[in-house]
Parts: structure tokens; C-alpha cells; sequence
């Protein structure tokens, strides 16, 4: 009776929207810095500015869950799913300012390809985000977190595949052993882009 009568906040969805779009944001960020290799201290620094708007609509975000009494779901799926969009877009950053760092050369096409599965998959993460307004329109939602975890096992085979022609290359062992850590950054984030759509898939079956 008392959660009837007192308001919920709305305020989550946004605050959920606005990091999934500053996560698309960053996502498309680093695919432009891998397709043209060029100006990469600006570029990566453009990535980290993203990460950091992003971390600020976080801590915002945390500290209202603290404060607010009736949230519009369970407070511990709140915090499980603002700290996983978090974390891919901080994955993103990771694998962006290495790039930076280690002044890898060339870059290696597999790269690029992982990061336009990057890029599919938060913007269908951003869509499944969305919805979570409207828990009703559970198919449209689930649609949405089913080919995330598709473009995520396509992230592994490319991963797999990357790793193997790597170090078949030829490239010397440091090369190969930078472009393994990028890599393995990158394939990380579609992970936790993954872990995004479980847990809204878990908020709409519980909801809908």
C-alpha cells in the first residue's frame, strides 16, 4: 500500500539512456580512430572525454539510487546494470588509450572488424535500454538482447581467429603481444555489452 502511494522516479531511464548513448558514442569513436589511423593522440583523447561524461552520469546515477525510495525495479538490478554499461564503455577507453600508448603501427584489420561488432552491438544494447520504459513490449526488448548475445559470439570467432593469425604473423613478439592485449580489451567489452542484455532480459521477464 505505502509503494502505491509514493512516486517512483523515472530518473534511472534516463540516466540509463544517456550512458547507453555515450557508450554508442565512444564505440563509434574508436571504430573511426582504427578505420583512419590518423591524429590518434586527439582521437583517443576525444574517447576518454566520452568515458568521462559517462562516468559522471554513473556516480550521479549511484548516488540517487541511495537516496531514492521507490525505484522503478529491484535497486540491486539498478546498480548490476548501470555498473555493466559503465564497464563497456570503460573497456572501450582501455583498448582506445593503448593504442595510443604503445604506438602499435598498422593496425590490424581483425581490430577493426571487432570494433564494428562493437558498435552493432551498443546500438542494439542502446534499443534494449530503451524499452526497459515499457517492459510490456517484452518481444521487441528480447529481440533486441538476442542479437547482442549473437554479435557477442561473433565477437569470439573473431577473436579466436585474430589471436591465431597473430601469432602465425611473423610480427615481432612485443607486436604481437600488444595487438593481443587491444584485442582481448575489445572482445572484453562485447562481453560485458552481454552482460548489459542479461540483465535487462532478467528485468523484462520478471516485469513484463
Amino acid at each position: 500500500m505505502l509503494e502505491r502511494l509514493m512516486p517512483r522516479t523515472e530518473t534511472f531511464f534516463d540516466d540509463f539512456e544517456k550512458q547507453a548513448a555515450e557508450t554508442v558514442n565512444g564505440a563509434r569513436q574508436f571504430k573511426d580512430l582504427l578505420d583512419d589511423f590518423t591524429d590518434v593522440a586527439r582521437k583517443t583523447q576525444a574517447i576518454k572525454d566520452t568515458e568521462h561524461r559517462a562516468d559522471d552520469i554513473t556516480h550521479r546515477a549511484f548516488e540517487r539510487l541511495h537516496t531514492t525510495f521507490i525505484t522503478p525495479f529491484d535497486r540491486v538490478q539498478i546498480h548490476r546494470l548501470l555498473s555493466a554499461i559503465d564497464d563497456v564503455l570503460d573497456l572501450t577507453d582501455a583498448a582506445a588509450e593503448r593504442v595510443n600508448l604503445y604506438d602499435v603501427g598498422p593496425v590490424v584489420p581483425d581490430a577493426r572488424e571487432l570494433a564494428g561488432v562493437l558498435v552493432a552491438q551498443t546500438l542494439k544494447m542502446q534499443e534494449a535500454v530503451r524499452g526497459l520504459r515499457n517492459v510490456r513490449e517484452s518481444e521487441k526488448i528480447l529481440l533486441c538482447c538476442r542479437e547482442v548475445n549473437s554479435l557477442e559470439n561473433q565477437a569470439d570467432s573473431i577473436l579466436r581467429t585474430a589471436l591465431a593469425r597473430l601469432f602465425k604473423s611473423g610480427a615481432d613478439p612485443l607486436t604481437v603481444m600488444k595487438w593481443k592485449e587491444i584485442l582481448d580489451l575489445i572482445e572484453t567489452a562485447t562481453d560485458r555489452a552481454e552482460d548489459v542484455v542479461n540483465i535487462i532480459e532478467g528485468v523484462v521477464l520478471e516485469h513484463a
